[in-house]
């Protein structure tokens, strides 16, 4: 495909324009136009690679990695991760930096050097949006849980006198315990019967709302608001308390995890691998998704924050930096949350530490809780570090996401405060956010999870991929990066962007397709409308992706349809760097 794009170029050897329409000439007006002002920027290199870090390192890894690794063989999970880590997620993360610095574009505009594929962006910052509605929801909940830490007895840890069946979190477990099959703990019917009011299925309704959720959502998203008041200088100042906090307080875990007794049986089992599983394409498919999950590729995030760089940061030192903190936190969160689990294994006399706590929607407000209530010492005040540990991820993560549609809001309406567009999403956030806080709500979240945010993102990242790979081309992507930084990268991003990351998507997709299953509510199905209103979400977020290529396409000038879908390929006349100087520059070296 790389041939579409050297037909595109060749117009100018020709001593032709590469694009001459009126389509293209107004797609980024800023640069043509003497009213051109430039970019607003991280006020320190250290701030953008702080606010990445604080994006990547987040419940991916403190929350999703450990209970991934657990369901796909423990530390056979561990080997596919690192290798998807290394050979999908490194590459894209490089990728999508290069991109977002190079042009200053964000990730709609950024497929200014693909025009046909500008839907892509369009349906990712959809996917976004989806994310940031039942992330903040999460934010809400925990919340609630530091709020509830500070009472002189954990909620969770006993049981009411309605709840039947309820076993108390912090009993002490004998031999000769016995409980009926169906009973439960006291931290997971507090979580259902108090904090979010469950129903038993969808077909009940969702309900109003729990009000008191609604205000600790307010609350967050008024944080999120705070941070980003005055757009990235304000967000890269709160960049050093989001990043560097959570690991003051996940040590905190991990040494009081390694002194608990049966702690190094839990992190044995993690680091076990179970060779019969890494065969399956199950766990490679679970190590991809942890990977999107994890660094945050795929959703645009990336190229915004890149987009605030000066032209020549040194971008392949974040990128080591970024990926490799990422690893290291993965691991270091699962020796921390397995050492808890092997320590509640031991406090309830089981061998199979795998059986101890089940992965789900409500494993930070179930497991957890109920392991931690069973500390001995200071219950109530590791309850409190791990919740604000829990929070101050979820700020760090929302404030990118959040920052994706402002960046969009203020670069089509410039007119517009970035305080103005902060606030619009934060209003909208907490309207949308506020149905995940309903009795029926985390049925909702499982929904518009997979229709409206798994699901897009996993196809759009192949549509990526085929259009910066293979229709831009590699070798444009490495003229591009030497134009910039003044070397060419090596051999390894090359092979990488053109064979072996788009390969492993390509099977991973595949894999996906042919084993493909629709979400269950529990052991409940889903009613046929509620998957009918979860397709339309994904036919919301994937649409664009046609409708902007035939756009592109019919409304060419050139004669012939085959022109007009050449020069639907080729990069606008605006692609390359805002500023005009380096734009100049940028032509005359191609």
């Amino acid at each position: 495909m790389e041939g579409i794009y050297n037909q595109a170029f060749s117009s100018e050897e020709n001593g032709q324009e590469v694009n001459n329409n009126n389509f293209n000439q107004d797609v980024e007006k800023d640069v043509t136009k003497p009213s051109y002002q430039e970019r607003e920027k991280w006020g320190k290199d250290i701030e953008f690679l702080f606010s990445c870090i604080a994006l990547s390192v987040g419940l991916g890894n403190i929350w999703r990695f450990p209970f991934v690794a657990l369901a796909n063989g423990g530390g056979a999970f561990v080997i596919p991760y690192i290798i998807v880590l290394v050979l999908v997620g490194r590459p894209v993360y490089f990728l999508e930096m290069m991109l977002g610095q190079f042009s200053n574009k964000n990730s709609v505009t950024v497929y200014n050097c693909v025009p046909a594929f500008r839907g892509v962006g369009v349906g990712q910052v959809f996917a976004t949006s989806v994310v940031l509605t039942y992330y903040s929801s999460i934010m809400a909940i925990t919340l609630r849980y530091l709020f509830d830490s500070f009472r002189s007895e954990l909620p969770w840890s006993v049981c009411r006198p309605e709840w039947e069946n309820c076993i108390p979190a912090n009993i002490e477990i004998s031999e000769n315990t016995t409980w009926s099959s169906d009973a439960r703990s006291s931290a997971e019917l507090y979580f259902l019967k108090v904090v979010i009011q469950a129903r038993d299925n969808i077909l009940d309704g969702i309900g109003w709302p729990v009000w008191n959720l609604v205000g600790f959502l307010a609350l967050s998203w008024f944080v999120v608001f705070l941070v980003l008041i005055k757009g990235v200088k304000s967000a890269g100042k709160a960049s050093y308390v989001l990043a560097i906090f959570p690991y003051t307080i996940l040590l905190i875990l991990l040494i009081r995890s390694l002194t608990l007794p049966g702690a190094f049986k839990g992190i044995e089992y993690f680091f076990t691998p179970q060779w019969e599983k890494i065969i399956q394409p199950s766990v490679w498919y679970a190590a991809v998704t942890q990977v999107f999950f994890s660094l945050n590729i795929f959703f645009g995030s990336i190229v915004m924050y890149a987009s605030y760089n000066r032209f020549d940061n040194k971008l392949y030192r974040d990128v080591n930096i970024v990926t490799s903190l990422d690893t290291f936190t993965s691991l270091l969160a699962g020796c921390t949350i397995f050492g808890i689990i092997g320590h509640l294994a031991h406090e309830l006399g089981v061998e199979d530490v795998s059986t101890v706590i089940a992965p789900g929607p409500g494993l930070a407000f179930i497991s957890y809780p109920l392991a931690i209530s069973r500390f001995t010492l200071f219950p109530n005040g590791f309850s409190a570090i791990f919740f604000i540990m829990l929070y101050v991820l979820g700020v760090g993560t929302s404030v990118a996401m959040t920052s994706v549609i402002t960046t969009i809001i203020k670069d089509h309406c410039p007119k517009i405060k970035i305080w103005q567009a902060v606030l619009i999403v934060a209003v909208v956030g907490t309207i949308v956010g506020s149905v995940y806080l309903t009795p029926g709500g985390q049925s909702v979240l499982e929904l518009v999870d997979f229709y409206g945010s798994t699901l897009i993102a996993f196809i759009l990242a192949n549509a990526q991929l085929v259009g910066f790979c293979y229709i831009y081309g590699v070798n444009r992507l490495l003229n591009d990066v030497n134009f910039m930084l003044g070397y060419y990268p090596n051999f390894f991003w090359k092979i990488c962007w053109r064979f072996i990351t788009p390969i492993l998507m390509t099977a991973i997709a595949i894999y996906f397709f042919i084993f493909f299953e629709i979400p269950t509510d529990g052991n409940y199905e889903f009613p046929a409308v509620a998957h009918a209103i979860g397709w339309c979400l994904t036919a919301i977020g994937l649409i664009p992706f046609p409708i902007f290529a035939f756009y592109r396409i019919y409304f060419r000038k050139e004669n012939t349809w085959w022109e007009k879908i050449k020069s639907a390929f080729r990069p606008t006349e605006s692609w390359g760097p805002r500023d005009p100087v380096l734009l100049k520059k940028y032509k005359e070296s191609l």
